[in-house]
């Protein structure tokens, strides 16, 4: 898998970030780590609202730093997956969300992509200077308990989140 790797989306990638969404779609599969790309149906909005997440003096208050990657399959140019690293945490990304959200598409799921791509966005959070990272997931969702554990995670507690209504993991990774 050295054909693979996270880039910053950009206007040429409009076609295949809605077919990477519209999968999700059709498979009735929760997206998790796209920078509320769901909620578009303008490319170029999304792409602004990402710049805006990384615009420091101008973020609100509950709101928090982030950075947004698909994850590429250079051989055909496909979104495999994409992440999203909080630089920071607040308290409810303490307590629930985590510094990194990710999703792996339907169709290339159990294949290794979501380690790999996992793998390589802690590189950019070593770039970030962070030296311990969050990463929450849904109890019931064995497959990304076993990227996070495959990424050294060490399961730190699970409690019950109002917000997703749903038992959730809480990993730590030191960096």
């Amino acid at each position: 898998m050295t054909d693979i790797k996270l880039i910053i989306p950009s206007q040429e990638h409009e076609k295949e970030a809605f077919e990477f969404m519209k999968e999700f779609s059709e498979y009735n599969s929760k997206t998790y780590g796209t920078g509320g790309l769901y909620r578009y149906d303008n490319y170029g909005e999304w792409l602004l609202k990402l710049e805006e997440d990384l615009d420091l003096p101008n973020i609100p208050e509950e709101k928090v730093p982030a950075s947004t990657y698909f994850l590429i399959r250079e051989s055909d140019n496909k979104i495999i997956g994409m992440i999203n690293i909080r630089h920071k945490l607040n308290e409810f990304l303490l307590n629930e969300g985590g510094h990194i959200g990710y999703s792996i598409r339907p169709t290339e799921r159990k294949k290794g992509y979501g380690t790999i791509m996992l793998k390589l966005a802690l590189q950019k959070c070593r770039e970030l200077n962070l030296d311990r990272v969050l990463i929450t997931c849904d109890k019931i969702n064995i497959a990304s308990a076993k990227v996070i554990q495959n990424n050294n995670g060490m399961l730190e507690n699970e409690m019950f989140s109002e917000t997703f209504s749903e038992v959730i993991q809480r990993y730590w990774i030191d960096l």
